[in-house]
């Protein structure tokens, strides 16, 4: 991944996304760009929010909203707070988040690579051009379109195959949709950060530690 952040980095856009959540959930007003941005991040970059609520401990979660930009269209900062107002009030899988939640809510926010169409001769190649732990995917056919973050085959144990079937029925196509050739695989890197626990504890995602568990 060419572009990188530092710590502090990531740890001030989940800040920013939690603000932006939290702002929009209790007072329906959205924050602007803070002052004195670093000018790293005023770069036009793609990112997604992803937002669990904790249902029991710390450790057991329940996704409750994940909405971003995939393609570097505007500066990071601006994407990450539409996608914290839209992750927590537009994803239509799942109702608004009330003020009641906001406590058990866990923030993270992923920073991608623009998507890279990945070109081979035969389809049954795209799981070597692929890596678990290492890639997110995109897949299109048609007006079908279906986006997975690099964490979520390693949360579920998916190998190259099982994330390419499961990224085309995101789409809403058959999980073998992958082996046709009309068929396009885009894959990006994430840089991932994110909460420890509700408002606390930033670090930085290591996928490929979490993958060799």
């Amino acid at each position: 991944m060419t572009f990188s952040l530092s710590v502090d980095d990531g740890e001030f856009l989940v800040k920013l996304a939690r603000k932006a959540m939290e702002s929009y959930v209790t007072r329906r007003v959205k924050i602007t760009v803070p002052p004195g941005t670093s000018q790293n991040l005023l770069t036009k970059c793609g990112v997604f929010v992803t937002l669990e609520k904790i249902v029991s401990g710390v450790s057991e979660r329940e996704l409750r909203g994940c909405i971003g930009r995939p393609l570097p269209d505007i500066p990071l900062v601006e994407a990450t707070i539409d996608s914290a107002i839209d992750s927590c009030s537009q994803d239509p899988r799942f109702s608004p988040i009330k003020p009641a939640e906001l406590e058990r809510i866990v923030v993270e926010v992923s920073v991608l690579t623009p998507p890279e169409l990945i070109t081979v001769d035969d389809p049954k190649k795209y799981p070597m051009r692929i890596k678990v732990g290492v890639h997110g995917l995109l897949v299109e056919r048609g007006w079908n379109r279906g986006l997975l973050l690099p964490q979520v085959p390693v949360e579920w144990g998916w190998n190259e195959e099982e994330f390419l079937g499961q990224c085309c029925v995101k789409a809403g196509l058959p999980p073998s949709e992958w082996l046709k050739k009309t068929t396009k695989i885009f894959k990006f890197e994430g840089l991932v950060f994110q909460e420890l626990e509700p408002n606390a504890g930033i670090v930085q995602r290591d996928l490929s530690t979490e993958k060799s568990r």
